[in-house]
């Protein structure tokens, strides 16, 4: 999208101009590391005359497919141990760790009502709100899974403790960059916000966040402090599982069926 105004001060160069400090998806000051494509970062790469035909069918000669898929059902994963664990594997007990504020720590226990060592998504919706954060539901399965990697619903001491002091840092960066105090931030102010995090997004992807996480639908091209963590989280988790694939950060990634829908799907079904 054009028209966009310089960035705001603190950043060396415009948005899309390579900083001072690599982040994350932005072309790097030099050569990108690996050899940077001739082509914008996502454009389709030029067809070889020597790479076989596409087929129709997923699996058959389709992008990414290594070899064929063994018989079965559609989209079974070949035998061997799996790219990502089970999303619903159960949480190891933890412990608080040490130096822990004692007012994270009571308010977890608060809310562990039953003394289990555990909280789930309802008590710590509560915990939350009872220290002035207050959160939808569909956030707080987010911030669960993001810290727990399991989509059990359920949180224990140790990541609790994380997740507070990262709701901190960005209740922080939403105050930064919320620059006329509306308790919203628009649309170049969540990009500088990214930004600010470590992670460069495209304009096209800037106004699709908007979009999605503007409580008006899009209208009011703003998203409130809630919506704010949860684009945080989708970001910041896609981002991470992106660079697990990406062990050289080209930009690009080979995912197989399984470990794609694996990354996706705990986003969209939070």
């Amino acid at each position: 999208m054009a028209g966009y105004p310089p960035a705001a001060s603190g950043y060396p160069a415009p948005y899309g101009a390579p900083p001072a400090q690599p982040y994350y998806g932005a072309p790097a000051a030099s050569a990108p590391y690996g050899a940077a494509p001739p082509q914008p970062y996502g454009a389709e790469k030029p067809h070889k005359a020597d790479k076989p035909p596409k087929t129709d069918a997923y699996g058959a000669g389709a992008y990414g497919a290594a070899a064929p898929p063994p018989a079965g059902a559609y989209g079974l994963a070949p035998a061997g141990p799996a790219a990502y664990g089970s999303p619903f594997a159960a949480l190891m007990p933890s412990a608080f760790p040490p130096g822990t504020d004692p007012n994270v720590v009571a308010c977890f226990q608060s809310a562990d009502t039953d003394r289990s060592g555990f909280i789930d998504d309802k008590e710590m919706q509560r915990a939350l709100s009872s220290c002035n954060q207050n959160f939808s539901l569909r956030t707080v399965h987010l911030l669960m899974y993001m810290f727990t990697y399991s989509n059990v619903r359920k949180i224990g001491p140790k990541e609790f403790s994380s997740m507070f002091y990262s709701l901190q840092n960005w209740r922080s960066n939403f105050e930064r960059f919320d620059r006329d105090r509306s308790g919203k931030i628009d649309t170049n102010e969540l990009r500088d916000a990214l930004m600010s995090l470590g992670f460069a997004v495209s304009p096209v992807v800037l106004d699709l966040l908007v979009s999605k996480f503007d409580k008006s639908g899009g209208k009011n091209k703003s998203i409130e402090y809630d919506n704010f963590i949860e684009c945080c989280l989708t970001v910041k988790g896609l981002t991470e599982k992106f660079k697990e694939k990406d062990m050289m950060y080209s930009g690009s990634a080979n995912f197989t069926y399984e470990s794609f829908m694996l990354t996706v799907l705990p986003f969209l079904i939070a």
